[in-house]
């Protein structure tokens, strides 16, 4: 059937584009499929651009699968090149990492990964730092498929890594594969986004008649017996091959080469009613991270609800006082701001905001971010250089398979090897010379906590359930649920302590607090320590001596007189630390 039409037509082999007709239009089959020939139409993707816009926030991710064949050795390699490429998101298979936990592997990117074979098998899902903060849940269900959600402003996003059997493998193997699928399928709420990154070993096949409602045209060569298994899983979960809806070079659809193969065996998958919001899907080309799978990556805007951002605590550089040059100036400052005076004033918010002003000022005020990781602290200029080397000879060799390119590919991978190794061995060296200094040790126990750290999934609870366990994100929807809790806790009748009769309450003075108790605290307490609610640290006290502790003397008593704390801040350990000596003379 021949249709001439200069409308606009739908593209259903490209998800949420429009195309318009400049000619001849084939209908074939009939389920509707259309393939059109002409150019986009750049003024629909505009408005529909404007209207998105007007409607709320979007938040841009790009989100792709790999086969690494191992993760030894090749960690920073891989934070390379999802930072090069803009990889938010990267499901990995097969690491062959025993093991169930979280690790940082360069460039703030954290693995989440789990193996029970370090030779064979294993999954994960590499996240950028600033998405290492949602993550809200992982579940490790075996060696070939693991999961993770995310709350990325209000939208729960769902990350599946699957690693199907080979061809050649027991069919009890594959379908306790699909089985494991299934399961993490059937727990995750219909409302909520989900992405599956996968090496299925299976070819899904190029054409898509009878299989119209779960994947495009584009696929690669025929369909296999596994091929299959993903579109009947697809079927069953109502969800979409996303590779095959984008019609691309053979050489961004092939993610699969070996001896002189190619074909596509990664797959990535997601409902078929948030097709829409997938932009784009293509193989990555030229890189050399692993040896024969690709990189498949996808391009999705997710719709979210406008929220204020939260500001960027930033602190006063109050260790800087341990300096005596920075301390003296510090009294300097401090003594100007007051007029000239020696003696600290006896209002304690005047005097405490004129010590965080002073400090502001001195000492500077942190930005807020964090250090920059200290896990990949080997990794320099010269082993970048070589894996930009290797990478451009893997190229090479894609373009032209001769001997030669082979052998060039080949070396430079011995020697990367062999510079990773040199460079980890002379960061160690000089970590062990460091550690009988005093700098030495604290940088081994900041890297011991920061291990410490990324080994965690969950680094911060951040939403909570309700009672049939669906996760909350609204403000308001939290605090009801703190609310229902509360209520049950407080009303419910426990056992009760009896309350001994015929206690005498003794009424005595007690003593002031002198300045030699209060020099004493100050001179036991620790410096280093975290601020309290006032943000004024001991060694404020410390540096100020005399004038410090006649005020603090002062401050204590009259709460003692008053029974009462200050108004607005609190006061910090000084307080405790008098109060507590008072009491036993």
């Amino acid at each position: 059937m021949r249709i001439v039409s200069t409308n606009f037509i739908p593209d259903r082999s490209r998800p949420g584009l429009t195309t318009t007709a400049i000619g001849a239009v084939d209908l074939q089959g009939a389920g509707g499929n259309w393939a059109t020939v002409g150019r986009r139409s750049r003024g629909g993707r505009r408005v529909r651009r404007q209207r998105e816009k007007r409607k709320g926030k979007s938040v841009g991710l790009r989100i792709g699968t790999l086969n690494v064949g191992t993760m030894t050795g090749k960690g920073r390699e891989l934070a390379d090149v999802m930072e090069r490429r803009k990889v938010d998101i990267l499901c990995v298979q097969e690491t062959r990492w025993k093991g169930s936990k979280a690790r940082s592997i360069g460039a703030g990117f954290k693995l989440f990964y789990y193996g029970v074979d370090s030779k064979r098998n294993g999954v994960g899902v590499v996240l950028k730092e600033e998405f290492v903060r949602n993550v809200l849940e992982v579940k490790r269900v075996s060696d070939r498929v693991m999961s993770l959600k995310l709350e990325i402003e209000g939208v729960m996003l769902n990350v599946v890594s699957g690693y199907a059997p080979q061809v050649g493998c027991e069919l009890e193997e594959k379908e306790r594969f699909w089985s494991e699928l299934d399961e993490v399928m059937e727990s995750i709420p219909t409302g909520e986004r989900v992405v599956i990154g996968a090496d299925f070993n299976g070819h899904v096949g190029e054409g898509n008649t009878g299989d119209e409602e779960v994947m495009g045209k584009f696929g690669v060569k025929e369909r296999n017996l596994e091929g299959q298994m993903v579109v009947d899983f697809a079927k069953r979960m109502d969800m979409g091959v996303v590779n095959t809806y984008f019609q691309k070079r053979e050489e961004h659809r092939v993610t699969y080469k070996s001896g002189g193969r190619s074909t596509q065996v990664d797959y990535i998958l997601c409902r078929r009613g948030n097709l829409k919001e997938i932009s784009d899907c293509k193989v990555v080309v030229g890189e050399s991270v692993a040896r024969q799978h690709r990189m498949v990556v996808c391009r999705m805007t997710l719709m979210v609800c406008k929220k204020k951002r939260s500001e960027i605590e930033k602190k006063t550089k109050w260790w800087k006082l341990k300096k005596e040059e920075c301390c003296e100036e510090f009294r300097q400052k401090l003594r100007q701001a007051l007029g000239g005076q020696v003696v600290l004033p006896d209002d304690w918010e005047t005097t405490a905001e004129v010590i965080r002003e002073t400090g502001r000022k001195v000492l500077g005020v942190s930005s807020g971010r964090r250090k920059e990781d200290k896990e990949t602290w080997w990794w320099n200029e010269e082993v970048q250089d070589s894996i930009q080397r290797k990478r451009l000879a893997k190229k090479k060799w894609d373009m032209d398979r001769t001997e030669e390119n082979r052998q060039e590919y080949k070396e430079l991978q011995r020697r990367v090897k062999r510079e990773v190794s040199k460079a980890k061995q002379k960061a160690y060296d000089e970590l062990y010379t460091r550690l009988d200094t005093r700098e030495g040790e604290k940088d081994l126990y900041r890297l011991a906590r920061q291990r410490d750290r990324d080994g965690k999934d969950v680094q911060q609870v951040r939403v909570i359930k309700d009672r049939d366990g669906r996760v909350l994100t609204s403000e308001e929807s939290v605090q009801r649920r703190w609310k229902e809790y509360f209520e049950e806790l407080m009303n419910e009748e426990n056992e009760r302590e009896k309350r001994v009769e015929g206690v005498n309450s003794v009424e005595q003075k007690v003593d002031k607090i002198r300045k030699d108790e209060v020099r004493k605290a100050l001179k036991r307490m620790k410096s280093g320590k975290a601020v309290g609610p006032d943000d004024i640290p001991v060694e404020v006290w410390k540096c100020l001596g005399e004038a410090a502790v006649e005020f603090l003397a002062s401050l204590f008593n009259r709460v003692l007189e008053s029974e009462r704390m200050p108004e607005g801040d609190k006061v910090d350990e000084p307080y405790n630390e008098g109060m507590g000596k008072s009491s036993g003379s």
